[in-house]
């Protein structure tokens, strides 16, 4: 039964697999949940279809489940796609959303990534956050780019990943992926480990807390590019994030390191387009000497003003973006709204157009 919903959902482009106790499995297509089937699943059948799901992700223990409460994993099904599970309690019975991954890696052109962050593949050293609320798609972003420094770099590149998502062939590069919790017991210990691998680019999953956080600026700091995530939206609200998880007497001291060592902010949102797809919107950010002297002085509020002046050097708003998808009528006026970071600010300015 798993193997068929797992291969349905491929066949109809679902991005996401759900299976919760109380309803008909679903899946996510388009930015929008729709039920599969006409019987709902309850406890009893939900266990046993997850206990399936373990069994496909190669006989894979469910102690941690069973312990913790949740599992995150990822699993390969033969001819059909890679699927990158969490499998969790609710009201004490099992559940799971799954995320579909297909097997090749992504064409930037089919997901409108812009030349500019494809680019960043020249960069040899600093850091590089992409960022975004979960499922924005920053794991493919950086997946593009990984393979973007694969096909045209003579580079060793080390991946941190929970859990690893897209598989990278040796191209002209040689890739190292490791799976936090099977390879390496945490992100921290990967990168401290990765230091002594003879590393020229660092892929960090995700910048999770301050011990990651600081442990990615000093790899940045030793002349390796470091590429990593964050959950926030915004280059400015970003550079707050890092500084605000550090103790108020270290913040000065990280300003500096931080306007030293930071390359670019790629901030990034999935909009529903108006023929019910999905498109990203993006906010690019490359720290220029402006910017770097913001972020030392403490003026980070003044950043979005720099970033919407500097198109000649591939920057581009968060709200410059959603108004050219609105105006190239790939998405609705309200969805431009919505997804800007100031409602009242964007209204004002779709009412100029």
């Amino acid at each position: 039964m798993i193997e068929e919903i797992l291969k349905q959902a491929v066949a109809e482009h679902a991005s996401d697999i759900f299976l919760i106790p109380g309803m008909a499995y679903g899946f996510k297509l388009g930015g929008t949940i729709v039920h599969k089937g006409e019987e709902k699943i309850f406890q009893e059948e939900m266990n046993r279809l997850i206990t399936e799901l373990y069994h496909t992700a190669g006989e894979r223990s469910m102690e941690r489940v069973t312990s913790c409460g949740d599992d995150d994993f990822s699993f390969a099904v033969p001819g059909v796609a890679r699927f990158r599970a969490n499998v969790f309690r609710q009201r004490n019975s099992l559940a799971a959303v799954i995320r579909v991954v297909n097997f090749e890696l992504p064409d930037p052109k089919e997901l409108h990534l812009p030349q500019t962050i494809i680019n960043i593949a020249k960069m040899t050293k600093g850091l590089v956050l992409v960022t975004g609320p979960a499922g924005s798609g920053k794991s493919t972003t950086l997946a593009c780019v990984i393979d973007e420094i694969n096909k045209t770099r003579n580079a060793h590149v080390i991946t941190l990943e929970d859990p690893i998502e897209y598989l990278h062939r040796h191209k002209k590069s040689v890739v190292t992926q490791r799976e936090i919790g099977t390879d390496t017991e945490s992100y921290v210990s990967g990168l401290r480990a990765s230091l002594r691998q003879a590393p020229d680019v660092i892929l960090l999953g995700e910048m999770r807390d301050f011990e990651t956080i600081k442990t990615a600026m000093t790899a940045a700091e030793t002349g390796h590019l470091v590429i990593s995530t964050l959950h926030t939206v915004g280059a400015a609200n970003t550079i707050d994030r890092i500084i605000d998880s550090f103790p108020p007497d270290q913040q000065q001291q990280i300003r500096i390191q931080i306007s030293m060592v930071m390359q670019a902010v790629i901030s990034q949102q999935l909009i529903p387009t108006t023929d019910g797809k999905e498109i990203p919107a993006f906010e690019i950010m490359f720290l220029n000497n402006a910017i770097r002297n913001m972020i030392r002085e403490a003026k980070i509020h003044q950043i979005d003003s720099v970033i919407s002046t500097a198109q000649e050097e591939g920057m581009i708003t968060m709200d410059a973006s959603l108004i050219q998808l609105y105006k190239n009528g790939r998405i609705s006026r309200e969805n431009a709204v919505i997804y800007s970071s100031n409602g009242e600010l964007m209204e004002k300015k779709l009412a100029r157009l």
